[in-house]
């Protein structure tokens, strides 16, 4: 079932095409075969269009799925404050579009809320802790991922207040300063912050994290625009002699995705040990060969 305009849902229109469609990829288009975002009318075929509804994630972290279930395969994760474009809702799911990479798919509308929730500040630690008063003492209501979002107000010369509570200043950044943590090997240091995550599919957070998602994480961090899967980064950034190889570059494997803490030694989420290591980035090749390297990281100076 699609909503309308009229019960607070996206706006559903008929188009036609005069032309060819354009074959697009459907990780990072909104289409279907039954439904489209509006800005791809005259570029693709379909049986209606949408407009999007702005939204934004309103817990800590959302899995985005390939369906409107809880077991269908989760592709990613929508964090606290980060905008989402809906364009369906469907028995208490929403289909969309992610602002900050573009990726589509379900989540949970309980996850969401209208509006653009114009942010203010970006957590920067790997966990932000939720305080119910501006005090380290008091009772902690939950806890934010790195890279969350929030609209945040003064609250005294420690705290922030932020998601129905309050949030320590060391743990996050006012923008646009914190769109980048500042220097070349932020990233590596950021991704060291990750060892011992669990390994899970679709994830971004300290919770659970898998390959491109942990390098997607750590480039956002240190103010680097990455994509969210493998083969979209290995397109997004140069590539790099093997002899050239340093701290901070992207070793990319077939379907997997590491960061090199210096050329011989590589930190990622992987399936095999089931967590975020750190090892010899020779024990990794032994078992999957690498495809090249990529360079994201702008130097320093």
């Amino acid at each position: 079932m699609t909503t309308s305009a009229t019960d607070g849902g996206p706006r559903i229109r008929q188009a036609h095409l005069a032309g060819p469609s354009r074959r697009l990829d459907p990780r990072i288009n909104a289409l279907r075969p039954d439904l489209a975002d509006i800005g791809l009318a005259g570029i693709v075929t379909a049986p209606r269009f949408a407009e999007g509804v702005v939204m934004h994630g309103v817990v800590a972290s959302a899995m985005l799925r390939t369906a409107p279930d809880d077991t269908a395969v989760a592709v990613s994760a929508l964090l606290f404050g980060e905008q989402f474009t809906a364009f369906d809702v469907a028995h208490g799911w929403v289909w969309g579009q992610c602002g900050h990479d573009a990726y589509v798919g379900w989540v949970r509308a309980t996850a969401l809320r209208s509006g653009t929730g114009t942010p203010t500040h970006r957590v920067v630690a790997p966990t932000a802790a939720i305080f119910t008063r501006p005090d380290i003492k008091t009772r902690v209501l939950g806890a934010l991922p790195l890279n969350a979002q929030l609209a945040a107000a003064s609250a005294g010369d420690d705290f922030v207040a932020a998601a129905g509570g309050f949030v320590h200043r060391r743990h996050v950044r006012a923008l646009p300063e914190g769109n980048k943590a500042g220097g070349s090997d932020d990233a590596v240091k950021i991704a060291l912050g990750f060892v011992g995550t669990p390994y899970v599919w679709g994830g971004r957070t300290r919770d659970g994290i898998d390959c491109s998602g942990l390098t997607q994480a750590v480039l956002a961090a240190s103010g680097t625009a990455c994509p969210r899967d493998s083969d979209q980064q290995r397109d997004a950034f140069p590539a790099v002699e093997p002899a050239s190889r340093r701290r901070g570059d992207l070793a990319v494997f077939p379907g997997h995705v590491g960061i090199l803490a210096d050329p011989l030694t590589l930190v990622h989420a992987n399936a095999y040990w089931m967590a975020t290591v750190v090892e010899p980035l020779a024990e990794v090749a032994a078992r999957i060969e690498p495809t090249g390297y990529r360079r994201p990281m702008v130097d320093a100076g």
